[in-house]
């Protein structure tokens, strides 16, 4: 079956962070890039404006407000009604930034999400922070794993996840200039800085991160890095090799002495432990392969094209999201896939089931989202 791509991607290793997989990397929470772009958009255009629901630190709009007090407005925990107000200013030509968590803002608000935003195709920039597990001690009420699901579904909506703290500055940029309803989701938890000021970003667009021809992983938001992590190791770099080498040790002390309350040691028991042997073991049964990696921050609308071409190439796809895997990324890629390049694909997600409580790091390697787990699902297309 010949596979239908034929678009020339951008091609971004050069605009990958040079210490990338050194301990001189910088680790920023992307929420940090959220507050930058926020006070940026401001500064270029002066119909945008800010509502939030006291939650000004955590979202890191509180810039915002202190450059720009007369265009923020502080709702207070009121989701919903924070959204019929975005509505209605986007409608006198205001452009709103609702600020909240992403549980709450578009979980809990979802209606007028629906009806004021997406169906009225109002101007209005959903902002979701504390998006994925890895928010960590604030449990399952407070982890949005499927914010992406409910907002992809909706007509109308781009939805946007984006890598590092740059690309969060550049996609709430990119937010600001795009006429029409945008949901971006952000997290709390530092993660490694991946791309330089100079890298691009478009909506609608994906990045290579790195070319290859043996299988093809598609990644968004932090876990971005992991995916390129895994791809190093299968391909022998023995600085990426290194960092997992050094990582896991201390993980597994962490994990057996855990404080957590009972049951959830106790659940803890099922992680699967990682040593620097069974990693070792591990890319020693797959060899050393050469495997594409795709930053997907544009789930919606997503770029068919750079997937289907990579699909094509390597015949085999692994996709990786902090997210449900049910309506997420994967859903998005098998999508695209399935009429026009249908190969084997493997998610990397949350494996329906709701968080718990717990430090993020040990959380994403229960629920199998970091490194070794993609390298796992790689040996399995590949065999």
């Amino acid at each position: 079956m010949t596979c239908k791509a034929n678009f020339l991607p951008f091609v971004l290793a050069k605009h990958l962070h040079a210490k990338l997989f050194t301990n001189q990397v910088v680790q920023l929470p992307t929420r940090n890039g959220y507050g930058d772009g926020l006070v940026l958009a401001g500064r270029q255009n002066p119909d945008v404006v800010v509502l939030c629901c006291d939650l000004t630190e955590s979202t890191r709009s509180l810039a915002f407000q202190k450059e720009f007090p007369n265009r923020f407005v502080e709702v207070g925990v009121a989701e919903q009604n924070m959204m019929g107000l975005a509505a209605g200013m986007a409608a006198y030509g205001k452009v709103p930034f609702a600020s909240s968590y992403a549980v709450f803002s578009p979980g809990r608000n979802w209606d007028q999400v629906r009806v004021s935003v997406a169906y009225a195709e109002a101007n209005v920039k959903i902002a979701g922070a504390h998006s994925g597990i890895s928010v960590g001690p604030d449990g399952a009420t407070h982890q949005a794993l499927e914010d992406i699901a409910i907002t992809r579904v909706l007509p109308n909506m781009v939805v946007l996840a984006p890598c590092d703290a740059h690309e969060t500055r550049k996609a709430t940029l990119a937010a600001a200039a795009h006429h029409g309803p945008v949901y971006l989701r952000f997290t709390r938890e530092p993660s490694p800085v991946l791309t330089t000021p100079r890298s691009p970003f478009m909506i609608g667009k994906a990045q290579v991160f790195r070319t290859g021809t043996d299988a093809t992983i598609v990644a968004c938001g932090p876990l971005v890095y992991e995916a390129l992590l895994a791809a190093e190791c299968i391909a022998g770099n023995g600085a990426a090799q290194r960092i997992l080498r050094d990582r896991y040790p201390a993980l597994t002390a962490r994990l057996t002495q855990s404080a957590l309350p009972g049951h959830t040691r106790e659940r803890a028991q099922t992680v699967t432990v990682w040593t620097p042997e069974s990693i070792r073991d591990l890319l020693s049964d797959i060899g050393r392969r050469d495997i594409e990696v795709i930053n997907s921050p544009s789930v919606k609308p997503l770029d068919a094209d750079t997937i289907a071409k990579s699909a094509a190439k390597t015949g085999r796809v692994v996709t990786v999201e902090e997210h449900q895997i049910t309506g997420g990324l994967f859903g998005a890629v098998a999508e695209a896939l399935a009429p026009r390049c249908p190969v084997p694909i493997l998610p990397i997600g949350m494996p329906d089931s709701f968080g718990e409580s717990g430090e993020p790091r040990e959380l994403l390697e229960k629920y199998g989202m970091t490194a070794p787990f993609i390298i796992q699902a790689i040996g399995r297309l590949l065999s």
